[in-house]
């Protein structure tokens, strides 16, 4: 981005240096702690990642804390993995190790913290490796949780055929794991009615409502492209897909980690791509957490809760009518009915929103996207450099520039818009 940018006030970004996946988003002893894919003194990626590691009492505001994980110890680079907490046990963090030059080819290793602040952790030995009967183009990303029965770990993989897949292992006491198939798969030339890849990196599986959710980053040698997901059965180790479907749009989300919050409410937050820095100090940055719920046969996302609790003051309600808004805001748009059409426009060249006929498109100086409504409801989350709408069908983010001066939003078309600031 060409312009200043400035740093986003509840989405997370390290003080310096390239972040992507968030990891292990938890509530513990009174406190949310967020780890992340992390490479100091630099603003692009690089094999050398560490885990970094964050606090914060409501999940928005965030206090960067020492690396929890760095490379060494027989790992060149600590990439992306996930984190349990055992009943009467200390909590255990699974991450890919991997080693240059191959880096797709990544295994799982164990590491446990020295104390229960978890600011420091101890590395374990490799827990589960690619089996040698099994060709991929991709190994990486464990995934671990109990299905009731059993420990279960979940790899991301692509299978040579152009088969996106998810390999599952099981475990009775999360220290020795056996290979355990395939949890589930889609070959890439599967196409309707939505594509998944040739690789799952960052697979997660787990309960919503009366059904388990599989959400997927979808991935093609060597390019990201979105979040996706699967409505479904699991039994024994294998999840029976019965939709599929889209939840991401827009150039920013990726790499959605599911977490569950303090009252057990089911969520992902997500890397935002292309939130940078203009001046080159940090680079990329993390959605708010996004709750999901079963509408249905789709998964339907919003803001948490900690977004609602930040709200400062009464709403500004706005009709046909053009206002000054914070440079953080939380708006709830509203269409009269099927036929209506909104208009939301952010100083003119930083932000465009048109919602009609099913669909929303923003518009930024970086480009143009769109995405089903499915409904006549739209949230939109500003903070800064960083623009998040939510409708029932989806979610959308993408970078802003952020100009010095006041903020205008204007509102027309038959639709209503209730602004509150961010405190």
């Amino acid at each position: 981005m060409s312009a200043d940018v400035a740093r986003p006030r509840i989405h997370f970004t390290a003080q310096e240096g390239w972040i992507n996946d968030p990891l292990g988003l938890t509530y513990h002893e009174g406190q949310y702690h967020l780890f992340f894919q992390f490479v100091p003194g630099q603003t692009e990626w690089g094999p050398n990642q560490r885990w970094g590691h964050a606090t914060s009492p409501d999940a928005l505001h965030w206090t960067e804390g020492p690396v929890a994980l760095e490379p060494g110890d027989g790992d060149d680079g600590v990439w992306s993995g996930s984190l349990v907490q055992p009943k009467g046990e200390p909590a255990a963090l699974f991450y890919t190790t991997v080693n240059t030059p191959d880096v797709q080819i990544g295994k799982a290793r164990i590491a446990r913290p020295t104390d229960s602040s978890w600011t420091t952790w101890d590395k374990g030995r490799v827990v589960a490796e690619l089996p040698a009967d099994v060709d991929v183009v991709a190994f990486r990303d464990p995934y671990v949780f109990h299905d009731g029965t059993t420990w279960r770990m979940l790899m991301g993989a692509g299978l040579t055929d152009g088969t996106a897949t998810a390999l599952t292992f099981s475990s009775d006491d999360l220290q020795d794991w056996k290979y355990d198939g395939l949890l589930a798969s889609r070959h890439r030339d599967e196409t309707e009615p939505v594509w998944m890849g040739a690789v799952w990196e960052c697979p997660q599986l787990f309960p919503l409502g009366d059904k388990w959710v599989l959400t997927v980053s979808v991935w093609e040698p060597f390019v990201p492209y979105y979040e996706g997901y699967a409505i479904g059965t699991y039994e024994n180790g294998r999840f029976t897909a019965e939709s599929w479907h889209r939840l991401s749009y827009g150039p920013s989300y990726y790499a959605g980690s599911a977490f569950e919050d303090r009252n057990g409410e089911r969520g992902l937050i997500y890397w935002l791509r292309g939130v940078d820095d203009s001046h080159g100090r940090w680079a990329s940055a993390h959605s708010v957490p996004h709750v999901l719920e079963l509408d249905g046969d789709r998964v339907v996302a919003s803001p948490h809760a900690s977004v609602v609790s930040s709200r400062a003051g009464d709403a500004a309600s706005v009709r046909d009518a053009t206002v000054e808004v914070a440079s953080t805001c939380d708006l709830e748009l509203a269409l009269d009915g099927p036929g209506a059409r909104a208009t939301l426009t952010l100083d003119e060249d930083t932000l465009g929103l048109t919602a009609a006929a099913g669909q929303v498109s923003v518009s930024t100086p970086a480009g143009e996207w769109s995405m089903p409504t499915a409904g006549v409801g739209i949230r939109v989350l500003i903070d800064g450099p960083v623009v998040e709408v939510f409708t029932a069908a989806g979610v959308l983010a993408a970078p802003l520039t952020a100009p010095a001066g006041s903020r205008k939003l204007t509102v027309e078309g038959g639709a209503t818009a209730r602004v509150w600031d961010l405190a």
